[in-house]
């Protein structure tokens, strides 16, 4: 019989669990693996300073799990009271909690852990002349012999609850979450210096830079430790970013680094993501940096980013859950915003522009990070014909806007004209040489071959010259009011639909911002929304599935994405037709006008699906084709 229905308790009296029992409870929330044990110990030993850490661990953590450190240990009176339920040192009152500064600060992670395996405590402070020893069994003290520190034992985890201990993987599986928890740690902590033994066997080690040769200043201290956690094509395939948001009570900065678009993997399991030092998994954070690489990743290929967002501590909740691996944000709009925008101005900056996009191509590069500024390059505007203008109107000044049309984009000589002969050294991606089959171009550079696919590469300047002209447009730039609402078009007929409680909630809520985005959304009746205008540009879309999109995204995030969305799409498709198309034989002269637009023009090494624009083939890679020198 299939989900029965739970017998009745009879008389059994309501009563107060053992202690034993809420801390096993507890553990259940707190411990789920080796890893988690190994989480919450580095936290305490971060929070006590320390500027050391070793783990060791046999059998993947499960026989046990030993966290040494050389932070100011516990004194002798208080060691007792560290294995106590909710006893901690890093909060007293509600103030406290609702600005944490530290990684720990629950008070249940050790009394958990105990009721769970078998524990001691080995810590020595400054003042004491020897250490103690603290079984976590029998609660017994006893001098011991260590440094200035702290270091934790757990061993035979789960021995108190073996059907927790039966759902473990291989031990080789779970040594890799715990490397894995240790690495999350040290990519935000690049002075502290981090060992991981296992079964006796030196499996990971970070140190921090050397001082006594040079003093690196934070970020250049932060990107050593990501080159060496992650690799040095991670540093090499990567742009820094550094934003910042200063307005009224919202002050908050992004640093990092974010993976090019050929650098992203098909699984999300490099993205990084920090909050005042803590690792998190946010949705606000994820949704934001890939909506960042929206138009410059290739199919369902997912970023990579190490992301360190810094926010004063009371404009986040960090006890949110056991793990302390979620937040919620008092401004999550704004933590949005200058994610997305950070990640988004790191990338705009084209590669191809400078020599350091040469040597990212190639390979190698000792150069100093990308920072994209502000003002970063913004594309020309394209040449204009009122014989054929795309559809919208600003409502604003009420007059028409007629921009690129198909047939003046592809008018080269008002498009791109012509550029001064100048060696190849002048410009990162040279000077044309020959076209293949109208398909590819072969350009000439100091450090060898370029070749440029046409299509996609005229594709992505036409598509940005056509968002800069719709942002202009849209934000009244022309009429002098920048507080211009989108185009909007009333529906002949409106469209109703069945509405969610959530939805029409967030209809009435928000109506001013859906009558910015060109949305005119209203109640029908307590279960039905009916949508009565939609942006110009979408006019022709589907209005229904267009108001749930932006509706489920406002009640999350920011709606103005899913309009932003759209109309790239529909500017895509207009860009990808009025681009050169392929077997178009173009001189030399138009095709280095090509190459001078790729350069200044923003995303200019993706196309608008993600693919490449252009690749480097070095003097190296054209002589190891041919043998030379072998």
């Amino acid at each position: 019989m299939l989900n029965p229905r739970p017998s009745p308790q009879g008389s059994r009296p309501i009563r107060e669990l053992p202690d034993t029992l809420i801390s096993q409870i507890a553990a259940g929330e707190v411990v789920e693996r080796p890893a988690s044990v190994v989480r919450e110990l580095v936290d305490n030993a971060l929070d006590a300073g320390a500027g050391a850490i070793t783990v060791r661990l046999l059998g993947g953590g499960v026989r046990l799990i030993s966290v040494e450190d050389d932070g100011q240990g516990i004194t002798k009176t208080q060691l007792p009271i560290a294995l106590k339920r909710h006893a901690t040192s890093k909060i007293a009152d509600l103030n406290d909690l609702e600005s944490v500064q530290t990684m720990g600060f629950r008070g249940e992670a050790l009394a958990a852990i105990n009721s769970v395996a078998e524990v001691s405590i080995l810590s020595r402070t400054a003042d004491d002349s020897h250490a103690w020893l603290l079984d976590g069994g029998t609660g017994e003290l006893s001098p011991g012999a260590r440094q200035i520190g702290t270091t934790v034992e757990v061993r035979e985890l789960f021995f108190a609850t073996p059907a927790r201990r039966k759902f473990l993987k291989t031990d080789t599986t779970e040594l890799a979450h715990c490397v894995e928890a240790v690495r999350r740690h040290a990519l935000a902590r690049p002075w502290v210096s981090f060992a991981i033994w296992h079964d006796g066997k030196l499996v990971e080690q970070w140190r921090p830079p050397q001082t006594h040769d040079f003093a690196p200043d934070e970020d250049a201290a932060a990107l050593q430790r990501i080159t060496d956690i992650l690799g040095d094509t991670f540093r090499t395939q990567s742009v820094a970013v550094d934003f910042q948001i200063n307005a009224g009570d919202v002050a908050l900065r992004v640093r990092g680094r974010a993976g090019l678009p050929d650098h992203a993997r098909a699984r999300a399991d490099q993205q990084f993501a920090y909050v005042n030092g803590r690792f998190v998994r946010d949705k606000v954070i994820t949704h934001a940096a890939r909506s960042a690489y929206e138009d410059v990743l290739h199919g369902h290929r997912q970023p990579v980013y190490v992301l360190y967002i810094d926010i004063a501590p009371d404009r986040v909740d960090v006890n949110v859950h056991p793990t302390k691996i979620e937040v919620r944000f008092r401004d999550s709009g704004a933590v949005h915003q200058a994610v997305a925008k950070g990640v988004l101005q790191a990338l705009s900056r084209p590669r191809a522009g400078s020599k350091l996009g040469i040597d990212m191509a190639l390979g190698h590069t000792t150069a100093p990070p990308v920072h994209a500024s502000p003002d970063a390059l913004v594309p020309s505007p394209v040449a204009t014909s009122g014989q054929n203008p795309l559809p919208w109107r600003n409502s604003a000044n009420g007059g028409n806007r007629p921009v690129a049309a198909a047939h003046a984009i592809n008018e080269w000589s008002q498009t791109w004209g012509h550029t001064e002969d100048k060696a190849p050294e002048d410009h990162p991606l040279g000077h044309a040489i020959a076209q293949i089959h109208g398909v590819y171009i072969l350009a000439q550079n100091t450090q060898g071959l370029v070749i440029v696919d046409m299509h996609a590469a005229h594709e992505r300047i036409v598509y940005e010259r056509l968002k800069a002209q719709l942002t202009a447009v849209q934000s009244g730039l022309d009429a002098g009011d920048a507080a211009a609402a989108m185009a909007s078009q009333p529906l002949l007929i409106p469209a109703s639909f069945a509405a969610t409680p959530t939805e029409i909630a967030t209809a009435q809520t928000h109506t001013e911002t859906l009558n910015r985005l060109g949305l005119a959304i209203d109640a029908l009746s307590a279960r039905s929304l009916a949508v009565r205008a939609v942006p110009t540009t979408l006019a022709k879309g589907d209005p229904v599935a267009l108001a749930r999109s932006v509706l489920g995204e406002l009640a999350q995030h920011d709606a103005s994405t899913v309009i932003t969305r759209a109309q790239n799409e529909l500017l895509g498709t207009m860009a990808c037709h009025g681009a050169v198309r392929a077997n178009r034989q173009l001189t030399l002269p138009e095709m280095d006008a090509l190459l001078r637009q790729m350069e200044t023009t923003e995303r200019a090494d993706q196309c608008n699906h993600g693919r490449p624009t252009w690749q480097q083939l070095s003097m190296k890679d054209l002589d190891r084709l041919f043998l030379r020198g072998q």
